[in-house]
């Protein structure tokens, strides 16, 4: 088994190595063997590379919209909810397509894709969650209202739904990673664990009839994300810090909170299933965040993270994790740590290029087998 655990991070390491070249050599594609020529994106700030800085006056001023925000990459911020490059970013590389440009850039390049995912959106609807006691403060770009928009740009390209079944018989379809701020909201606005778990099922339905829509445009390739062990985030290691040691597993992250991502992700592998059933024709994978991130963190040090910091904030300042929601990364003051490449977590939410490239070298492991793609 040591064996076999050395092999598989050696092989990830060799991904993630080819996806950083810039450009990449033909041998940096490891998706190319699916034959994608373009990418569709819904979900949240894991995945954003744009929008919510474009979409109001509120988008424009936050963090996102100015360094050290994209700092890394770009030496410029982009929106993109990091230090520089997402998942969505290594993926395209991967498959040896251009970055997805932001919906609402509306003079971009589309013909590889759209990005349609929003910082701080949620996968049921503001008012939903209103009915809830649960307010969504950052955007009203529900998973439903990026549906539409996803609706208006293919009936602005597509002649009839046969030629938009044409056009993305070759597409690959991202739906999420979504779902995780309807949670967030709702635990630091005083909801129990308990009490978050309830709206569970409603959440992984909106998803649900996210996919079954999105198979209804023409998708055929969909991979859907579940959440992340948010337990071992340092937003939550701060918000739910204790003295009980009982709390915390091996990996010091909070059980609870890490019990409530696997709730999530069990309900939502189950509804893919369904999906299955219900859409022979398509080939709908799930995307183990969950177990990518938790492979990063147990590989930290072997990967070449700073072992004392795997669980503190880059960009941040304050406590036991460098995370104060008092005084976040973006605010005057805030300092940022000279060496971004060997951190897990950029501002204790979102994590660092670095750490996206290595969760993407996994995903792209483990998905590739799934899609068939003669490899």
């Amino acid at each position: 088994m040591a064996t076999t655990g050395v092999v598989f991070s050696a092989f990830l390491l060799v991904i993630s190595f080819f996806l950083l070249l810039s450009p990449p050599s033909c041998d940096a594609h490891p998706l190319k063997a699916c034959m994608f020529d373009s990418i569709y994106q819904l979900g949240d700030s894991i995945s954003d590379t744009g929008n919510l800085i474009r979409e109001s006056p509120v988008g424009a001023t936050s963090a996102f919209a100015r360094l050290p925000y994209g700092e890394t990459f770009f030496k410029n911020a982009t929106g993109r909810c990091s230090d520089g490059l997402l998942m969505i970013d290594y993926l395209a590389l991967a498959a040896g397509l251009p970055f997805l440009n932001p919906y609402q850039n509306i003079d971009a390049d589309f013909r590889h894709g759209v990005n349609f995912a929003v910082a701080g959106s949620t996968a049921l609807t503001t008012s939903v969650l209103a009915d809830m006691n649960i307010l969504s403060p950052v955007t009203n770009s529900s998973l439903n209202v990026q549906l539409d928009s996803m609706f208006s740009h293919f009936n602005s390209v597509c002649y009839t739904e046969t030629d938009c079944a044409e056009k993305l018989k070759r597409a690959l379809f991202m739906v999420g990673e979504i779902g995780g701020n309807d949670y967030n909201y709702a635990l630091f606005q005083r909801k129990t664990i308990e009490e978050v778990k309830t709206i569970v099922p409603e959440v992984v339905q909106a998803i649900k009839d996210a996919v079954t829509r999105v198979i209804g445009y023409g998708a055929v390739r969909v991979v859907v994300p579940g959440n992340f062990p948010i337990g071992c985030l340092p937003i939550y290691l701060t918000g739910f810090q204790t003295n009980n040691s009982a709390a915390y597993d091996e990996l010091h992250c909070l059980n609870g909170l890490n019990d409530l991502a696997r709730y999530h992700n069990d309900h939502l592998q189950k509804a893919i299933e369904e999906l299955r059933q219900e859409n022979p024709n398509a080939l709908i994978v799930y995307g183990d965040y969950y177990n990518a991130f938790l492979w990063l963190v147990r590989n930290a040090p072997f990967l070449g993270f700073d072992a004392a910091s795997v669980q503190k904030a880059c960009c941040g300042t304050g406590g036991d994790y460098n995370f104060s929601l008092a005084k976040m990364c973006g605010a005057p003051g805030v300092p940022v740590c000279p060496n971004p490449y060997n951190r897990v977590s950029w501002d204790g939410i979102h994590l660092t290029q670095t750490a996206y490239k290595f969760m993407t070298g996994w995903l792209i492991h483990d998905i590739l087998p799934k899609f068939q793609c003669g490899v």
